[in-house]
């Protein structure tokens, strides 16, 4: 990996519907899979590891907790036509979490993946 990748870990439930979700919706590519234990897949900088209950990840802490998907961090991916990626979205069956909210830095809306996580779609102000 170069200097300038971002790696970050999500665990989910299902590491072969999470492949398919973030290549198929995402353009995300896949760089390696040990289904059902884990995969990672890239797009642009962003190395996105995606593991499941089996990994290494998901093993419970020394107070019996696992570690489970969901909760409120999210990747935060830029583009350029909000709207027109939330149709195509939409249209191909994704769900989401909440309608497009605009702020004075642009306008975003939050994508569910099959695990509960969240991915942030963010168009910024002036394009």
């Amino acid at each position: 990996m170069s200097e300038t990748t971002v790696n970050v870990r999500y665990m989910v439930d299902d590491v072969e519907a999470s492949v398919e979700w973030y290549t198929k919706y995402l353009g995300f590519s896949l760089l390696s899979n040990h289904a059902p234990a884990f995969a990672d897949v890239k797009r642009g900088a962003l190395r996105l590891l995606l593991s499941g209950p089996l990994s290494s990840a998901g093993r419970p802490m020394p107070d019996g907790e696992r570690p489970q998907p969901g909760g409120w961090n999210r990747i935060h991916l830029i583009v350029d036509d909000l709207a027109a990626e939330v149709a195509r979205l939409r249209a191909a069956g994704a769900t989401f979490r909440n309608d497009i909210v605009t702020g004075p830095g642009g306008s975003q809306i939050l994508l569910i993946d099959p695990s509960g996580n969240f991915v942030e779609l963010f168009q910024p102000a002036g394009l």
